[in-house]
């Protein structure tokens, strides 16, 4: 992040400074309020759904990068967002993952910033909140690939990166900021002569996701921190309560409400084909082994429900000579980073994950979701297959459930998510479970994550919200313990904790972690 400015102009905020350097170092707030474009714009967008309908109405620079990048045919959010966007207003988007919301909040917040003619001495004008350090890290390629046309500066500022280098680069003065809510929270209250008092523009991205996770006194706590005139965009894949009272504290009164799904009948897109597999329980590993096998010219995803499971799996998978990688939250942020570019890069791979990965990230040309573990809800569900299938391309997606899961496809139903079924076809199974266990019996180190992945997986289990359903005195845990390898089940505890508000919030405080 480059800075134009000595250390000395970075020292105090504007109200610190004569009204002469006040004068200098100020964009032209004044022509804030005076930013409409013609309305027109609107009705070209909406009809040509055509990034070139934007000629005229955006800068030169912006035009160039989206032209320089591909982009084409604009997404019905794009679409609809943009135009009111440019024109100043509040906006709330809601909209299916995959459906382009990235570009949808950007380009107007770029040319918001090259309207007001910011300038790293003008410090951020630009702050964009997401719930994980990856969807971060995506939304930050697309605002780099936007802003550098422009000469502004940028910065991410992110949990488990270098917080001093952090530091510095703020006091540099970043014009467009990319961050999690904790760190954004923790430099708005703790680092000096980070010069936020320009602010022209907050970004909430996957809100809903950001709430789910614990992040709600956050937020709260930085609207009451940055600068009430400002423009807000907030979007998310879901509307929920609290998506709503969010929408009622950070956005005016005068929003514009676009929900590209509220008319549509189906919960995921049409390109992607929706699939579930019954089996047994002790052959859910030998399934799935099978199955990566068979695929392992695509590009595949697949859901656990615990850190512990991902590690346990990514070992033994790369230790049988089928290699997978793996992201889970209790990796250091360069293995993460590591392994998030090497799959996103890759043509074909397979990507062990919890549901870390399972909001926001736009890595391309995602062929399967497959969900090895089930999810806890029919939203969960929905984020997770939102990976693939996105920016019109066609996408598939496998539900693996045990007998007794059979009822969360009507559920699932219920909430508009249709899935076909696939037979099992046993003599096309690889028959490795012998081999499995003597591995597990000889080998201490595979022996032990699997364990601790057993243990896990349970716990998860127990946390279910839907009992009925999910019911752990239902599992037979001999079974269970074969599709982890063991002949003999670990001991464990089944007790179960009833202090619910403890435990909810036992796992916002680990997700946040995690993020």
């Amino acid at each position: 992040m480059a800075s134009s400015t000595s250390t000395e102009n970075h020292k105090h905020s504007l109200e610190e400074h004569n009204e002469e350097e006040e004068t200098s170092k100020k964009p032209k707030l004044d022509e804030f309020e005076k930013l409409a474009t013609d309305s027109s714009l609107n009705y070209d967008v909406l009809a040509s759904r055509s990034f070139d309908a934007l000629r005229g109405f955006v800068s030169a620079p912006t035009m160039e990068a989206i032209e320089s990048y591909g982009f084409e045919s604009m997404t019905e959010i794009q679409a609809r967002a943009i135009p009111p966007l440019l024109e100043g207003k509040d906006l709330r988007g809601t909209a299916k993952t995959g459906s382009g919301k990235t570009l949808a909040f950007l380009i107007p917040a770029i040319e918001l910033l090259h309207k007001l003619e910011f300038e790293p001495c003008h410090g951020t004008g630009v702050i964009v909140l997401c719930p994980t350090r990856e969807l971060s890290m995506q939304s930050y390629g697309v605002a780099r690939m936007l802003a550098d046309r422009h000469k502004f500066t940028h910065g991410l500022i992110i949990g488990g990166a270098n917080r001093k280098a952090e530091t510095e680069n703020l006091k540099k003065g970043v014009n467009i900021l990319i961050a999690t809510p904790g760190r954004m929270l923790d430099h708005l209250k703790n680092t000096k002569g980070f010069q936020y008092s320009n602010l022209v523009c907050l970004i909430l991205d996957e809100a809903d996701r950001m709430l789910s996770i614990g992040f709600e006194e956050e937020m709260k706590a930085i609207l009451k921190v940055i600068p009430k005139r400002r423009q807000t965009m907030l979007f998310s894949a879901t509307r929920t309560k609290k998506t709503d009272e969010l929408t009622t504290l950070a956005l005016k009164v005068t929003l514009v409400d676009v929900d590209v799904d509220a008319d549509k009948d189906a919960a995921t897109v049409d390109q992607l084909t929706q699939s579930y597999l019954v089996c047994s329980t002790e052959q859910r590993f030998l399934i799935l082994y099978t199955f990566l096998k068979r695929k392992k010219n695509k590009k595949m995803m697949v859901f656990f429900s615990s850190c512990d499971s991902v590690r346990f799996y990514h070992d033994l998978l790369n230790y049988i000579d089928l290699p997978v990688l793996c992201i889970h939250g209790k990796q250091k942020q360069a293995k993460r980073t590591e392994a998030f570019f090497s799959f996103n890069a890759a043509k074909s791979a397979t990507l062990l994950c919890t549901d870390v990965a399972a909001r926001g990230w736009d890595i391309p040309e995602v062929d399967w979701i497959v969900q090895y573990d089930p999810p806890e809800d029919p939203s969960e569900y929905i984020h997770r297959v939102g990976r693939t299938a996105r920016g019109g391309r066609d996408g598939q997606a496998l539900l693996i459930l045990r007998q007794e899961e059979l009822p969360f496809v009507r559920y699932l139903r219920e909430r508009k998510v249709t899935l076909n079924p696939i037979e099992v076809q046993q003599d096309k199974i690889y028959k490795i479970q012998r081999q499995l266990e003597k591995l597990m019996n000889k080998n201490y180190f595979l022996a032990s994550s699997g364990r601790l992945a057993f243990k896990s997986y349970i716990h998860a289990y127990m946390k279910h919200r839907n009992k009925e359903i999910f019911n752990v005195h239902h599992m037979d845990m001999s079974k269970v313990a074969k599709s982890f390898g063991f002949d003999n089940p670990p001991v464990i505890d089944l007790t179960i904790n009833h202090d619910k508000k403890r435990s909810k919030e036992y796992k916002k405080q680990r997700m946040k972690r995690n993020s």
